[in-house]
């Protein structure tokens, strides 16, 4: 009876966990791929972040490729998706090198973007931006779906090796070492490598970005215009035919 009306005392020494879900798994991988010395996201340390199993990751997230998705997706919520007033293409290569800018910051999510497909919200209003820019420049159909897909693709495989390089200690004695190498090459024996050998590492990696972007659209704007010329010279083609079939038949005796 002395211990009647006492109130019960917990052994629990930390307090209760806080209820799991989609958005709080999320916020916790982002916290993870943005501490410093961060080795990458992994389903323990994620679980270990929450305090929590690894597999009841899986109640939320059929499997990885949809958790990495997911914290793709938020993190691209992070780009401006204001229109502006400067040419389409000077706004599409602006926004695609925003998207490798913010990507680099994060290398091991940038090297999953690489196979992820994401699908949330932030990444439909990137394809839809892209593509209302591209219809802009009068690119539509097919040549704009399979551009878009094209320039994300540079985009991404730019800021996953970009983001590695910038955590790697040993990049600038690579880099020297290569250089030292060509430029020890006898221009006799490789006259072209020679000949650019101060060319090849130039610029930084934002304008070499930029200008793969602008060579891809060059390429893609004069391929659409060369898909009209065949119809052309077919027909033209054709009239000539026909006015040489008439000398000919004119010339008989």
């Amino acid at each position: 009876m002395a211990n009647a009306g006492r109130e019960p005392i917990s052994r629990r020494e930390r307090p209760a966990k806080r209820a799991l879900s989609r958005q709080a798994i999320v916020a916790a991988a982002l916290r993870l791929i943005r501490s410093p010395g961060n080795d990458g996201l992994t389903l323990r340390r994620l679980a270990a972040e929450l305090d929590t199993g690894a597999a009841s990751l899986y109640v939320y997230f059929k499997d990885t490729d949809e958790l990495y998705a997911a914290v793709l997706d938020e993190l691209l919520g992070g780009l401006s998706f204001r229109r502006g007033r400067k040419p389409w293409r000077e706004r599409l290569i602006s926004l695609l090198t925003s998207y490798s800018e913010l990507l680099t910051a994060y290398p091991a999510l940038a090297k999953t973007a690489l196979f992820t497909r994401p699908s949330g919200a932030n990444s439909v209003r990137l394809w839809e931006a892209l593509l209302g820019l591209l219809d802009e420049g009068d690119i539509g159909g097919q040549d704009a779906a399979w551009t878009v897909d094209l320039l994300l693709q540079r985009a991404t495989a730019t800021a996953a090796e970009q983001g590695v390089r910038l955590q790697d200690a040993n990049t600038a004695a690579a880099d020297a070492q290569v250089a030292e190498v060509i430029d020890h090459l006898s221009p006799k024996d490789h006259p072209h490598l020679a000949g650019v050998a101060e060319e090849l590492f130039t610029g930084t990696p934002t304008t070499r970005l930029a200008w793969s972007f602008e060579v891809l659209l060059d390429g893609i704007a004069a391929g659409r215009q060369a898909a009209t010329r065949p119809h052309q010279t077919a027909r033209a083609g054709t009239t000539r035919d026909k006015g040489a079939q008439t000398v000919r038949v004119r010339r008989r005796p």
